[in-house]
């Protein structure tokens, strides 16, 4: 006959009730020690939370500590970033027109824990107050251009755009008490769009600019070319009468020393009929023409026939 002792199964019992609480215990240990750390990453920074309440103080990238299920960690992204919206505004002569706007900016990490206090988050920021700024300052600045203005002179209505802005985004967060929050960068206006109407009507007006200066341009070519053909029918007109004063100037000294010579050599009449007679005589019906002699030392004698006796 076997006998039972009811307490043998006991130790037995003890043994694994404290085995399971050892291994619980040890189970607990490590969770609290993982939950004891935790990392940042580059271009962040870090705040923690206890029960809630923001704690004061940033961490920045690398590993760091905190009181396991009573602190938890909020990463916040410190690097620069662009907010890209489209803003709808009506220029001074009332003009549609929709401004492309990119806001460059980055957080100041200094004023993280104060952000998350007011604001909440780095996307409740962009929300709350960039997008609002770039709304409220493009239609406040375009209102002070007309549309051709807007194009004419970008570099004018993008620095008043651009002051807008920033005014505005730092007006809001002085009231809020995060000064400093939020450099902004070199904001970007990439384009402006009017109504097609509009474009239409601006394509029209530089057309008719093109064919005016160019109709300009061929009356001012029709001009020099007219100018330069008078000048040149003048040049030849002065050319002519150059040449015929030359000739009648000289006709007038040719004329002028033959006289001179005649007064000196009363005989060269002869001497210039004889060179040019071809020695024939001219015939009439009365017979041969006789030349007609004058002594050249008498002057206004009468003219008599070569064979008068």
């Amino acid at each position: 006959m076997v006998n039972i002792n009811p307490r043998i199964g006991q130790p037995s019992s003890v043994a694994g009730y404290g085995f399971g609480l050892g291994t619980i215990l040890i189970a607990f240990i490590a969770l609290a020690a993982f939950l004891s750390y935790f990392t940042v990453s580059a271009g962040h920074v870090a705040v923690t939370k206890r029960f809630g309440a923001v704690q004061e103080g940033i961490y920045h990238p690398g590993l760091h500590w905190k009181v396991p299920f009573l602190d938890s960690v909020e990463h916040v992204d410190v690097r620069l970033t662009s907010v890209d919206a489209k803003a709808d505004a009506a220029s001074k002569d009332l003009q549609v027109v929709t401004v492309q706007v990119s806001v460059p900016y980055s957080l100041e990490p200094a004023m993280i824990p104060a952000m998350i206090n007011t604001l909440g988050s780095r996307e409740r920021f962009e929300k709350a107050i960039l997008a609002n700024a770039i709304q409220e300052s493009v239609k406040g600045a375009t209102a002070s251009f007309s549309a051709e203005e807007l194009i004419t002179k970008r570099g004018e209505s993008k620095r008043q755009i651009v002051l807008a802005i920033a005014a505005f985004v730092n007006d809001t967060l002085n009231k809020k008490g995060l000064s400093g929050l939020a450099p902004i960068a070199n904001v970007a206006i990439s384009d402006f769009d009017f109504s097609r109407e509009f474009n239409q009507a601006i394509e029209s007006k530089v057309k008719m600019q093109e064919d005016a200066k160019r109709a300009e341009i061929e009356k001012l070519k029709t001009i020099t070319e007219a100018e330069a053909k008078s000048e040149q029918v003048k040049l030849a007109a002065d050319a002519e009468a150059y040449r015929t004063k030359a000739e009648a100037v000289s006709r007038a000294e040719a004329i002028n020393a033959e006289g001179e010579a005649l007064r000196k050599n009363p005989g060269l009449v002869q001497l210039r009929i004889a060179e040019k007679w071809d020695g024939v005589l001219p015939r009439f019906s009365g017979g041969q023409l006789p030349f007609l002699m004058m002594d050249p030392t008498k002057e206004d004698q009468p003219a008599r026939p070569i064979n008068a006796r």
